[in-house]
């Protein structure tokens, strides 16, 4: 049964070839590049309102050179927007439930933000291992402790951000399985698991959106130390 459940979680593919491709491009296709030529029409207008709304919410803290990431940070937001709500669509893969693509998202942007914070303000980022007015017997102790947490910053955004869809996924696939099951046994349980699972659903777009955004925010509160 648990090889089953997971199996969901497998790359499928096609003719000998992983469909993770496409889901990967799926999300570029909705976003088709703006032409002068075309007249605004309802989609672009209301992509135009998120891009404007999420840079200003993001990059208002930020100082100016922080505002060099803004094309990057956005992309990807409606990157893993769009993977995380394409994913909940029956009979597609949710390459955002990969711990690898995760990590391989998180690790090289982290590392951006902590190079830069060390070319830019060395003193500054050294502080960080070491708060001020610490007793003497602790600083070794306290710059082991930031050091390690430190680096385990790209782990948790990557862990998170599977964590939360994987468990989304399951817990679909189970509620799902016990509806079907309970059919023509029970059909008034089976009615309320039904419920219970159009809840978990709506539940699970909410989750879809905001993990997006909280990997995003991260990032940019990582850049915001380090600019």
């Amino acid at each position: 049964l648990s090889l089953n459940l997971f199996s969901q979680f497998a790359s499928p593919s096609l003719l000998g070839l992983p469909l993770i491709f496409v889901a990967l491009l799926a999300p570029w296709l909705m976003f088709p590049t703006p032409c002068n030529r075309w007249l605004t029409n309802r989609l672009v207008t209301m992509q135009s309102w998120f891009v404007n709304t999420f840079t200003k919410q993001i990059f208002s803290p930020l100082n100016t050179p922080g505002h060099k990431w803004a094309l990057i940070l956005t992309s990807l937001m409606i990157f893993l927007l769009g993977m995380n709500l394409l994913g909940l669509l029956p009979y597609t893969f949710t390459p955002t439930t990969q711990l690898s693509l995760n990590l391989g998202l998180a690790i090289p942007l982290w590392l951006a933000t902590v190079a830069i914070g060390f070319r830019n303000q060395l003193t500054a980022s050294l502080g960080h291992f070491l708060p001020e007015g610490t007793p003497t017997p602790l600083i070794p102790i306290l710059i082991i402790i930031e050091t390690i947490s430190l680096f385990i910053r790209p782990m948790a955004l990557g862990v998170r951000l599977t964590a939360n869809l994987t468990a989304g996924h399951l817990l679909i696939q189970l509620i799902s399985s016990a509806t079907l099951a309970l059919l023509f046994s029970s059909p008034v349980v089976s009615a309320l698991t039904f419920i219970t699972l159009i809840l978990l659903t709506m539940l699970e777009i909410a989750v879809a959106m905001i993990q997006a955004y909280v990997f995003v925010l991260l990032l940019s509160l990582y850049l915001q130390e380090n600019t």
